[in-house]
């Protein structure tokens, strides 16, 4: 014979607690959330202060030749010498900025402009997404080495296509003063694809209201962008910018692979990164490359918390 089992109608204040109810178990229940993220949070944690807290140490020694050699503690004195380094420091402090202000700014512009193109369906539209993605299959090594080729001053298919429309040939990756803004705009080939993909999540989470009450009120194209739907997107804007703008600023193997060792004869493309990899591995100097890295490692932070400001402001 089955039983008939009515549900418990009574108020949560009025249920008898469970026999169970221990302090700890409150307690476990009320922080739940915490409780089972603390163990990823705690790995990550580790492997990120570790890496900081040796590289600090190491900005404030004497290290060369060895990690493992003896080195004296000589405080702020990598710091001091850094700073005041105007033929290699502050030059490549502004490659880094000039580099990812200009591919930023490339990158954000065309990825808008592909993302609302993207953003309304047409015919063909998921081989046209393919295609707009095909770039960030490949590894930025691959990549470098791709362009590097294709950019070659002599067997380089970019100067043939030149002689086809009368154009002499150019250095592109081999000139001092061209070398810079050619491995931006591979940057930019690259990377567009990602700042599409994250404003077109934005535009399609994009209430339609707006866009068809501007649309009644006889507003533009161009104004139905500037005053509707860019303020709703610009919070999806600033988290592209975020995450573009912090791996731009530590991009390294794309420069590596199109320019070498000290980013070419010249310096030409060294960036922070380049040079505190050429300080470390070249010449073995580990104390001015980790007074390098801590900077840089500033710099970034910096600049994080510059949008994540930015970010809440638009929010509120």
């Amino acid at each position: 014979m089955s039983t008939v089992t009515t549900p418990d109608t009574r108020s949560p204040e009025a249920r008898p607690a469970l026999p169970d109810g221990s302090a700890w178990s409150r307690w476990a229940n009320a922080h739940r959330k915490w409780l089972f993220a603390a163990p990823a949070m705690a790995f990550v944690a580790v492997l990120i202060i570790f890496p900081v807290a040796w590289t600090g140490y190491l900005s404030l020694t004497d290290a060369e030749g060895s990690v493992r050699a003896e080195s004296e503690f000589i405080g702020f004195q990598n710091y001091l010498d850094v700073l005041a380094d105007t033929d290699r420091f502050w030059p490549a402090v502004w490659r880094t900025v000039a580099f990812t202000g200009v591919v930023l700014l490339f990158e954000v512009v065309l990825g808008m402009a592909i993302a609302l193109l993207l953003w309304r369906p047409f015919r063909g539209e998921r081989w046209v997404r393919v295609a707009i993605l095909l770039p960030l299959v490949a590894t930025p090594v691959a990549v470098g080495m791709m362009w590097r080729l294709i950019f070659d001053p002599n067997i380089g298919m970019a100067n043939q296509v030149l002689s086809w429309v009368g154009i002499g040939p150019q250095p592109w990756l081999s000139g001092q003063h061209s070398a810079l803004p050619t491995t931006m705009f591979i940057d930019v080939w690259q990377w567009t694809p990602m700042v599409v993909l994250i404003l077109l999540a934005g535009l399609t989470s994009l209430s339609d209201e707006p866009q068809e009450a501007a649309l009644i009120d006889g507003a533009s194209t161009w104004q139905r962008f500037r005053h509707v739907t860019l303020p709703l997107l610009m919070p999806t804007v600033v988290v592209a910018i975020l995450l573009r703008g912090i791996d731009a600023l530590k991009t390294f193997d794309i420069l590596y692979a199109t320019k070498g060792r000290g980013g070419g004869s010249f310096h030409e493309v060294e960036t922070l990164n380049v040079y505190a990899y050429g300080l470390s591995f070249d010449y073995n100097d580990y104390g001015v490359s980790s007074t390098v890295l801590i900077i840089f490692f500033l710099i970034i932070i910096g600049v994080m918390w510059a949008l994540t400001y930015r970010k809440k402001g638009l929010q509120r």
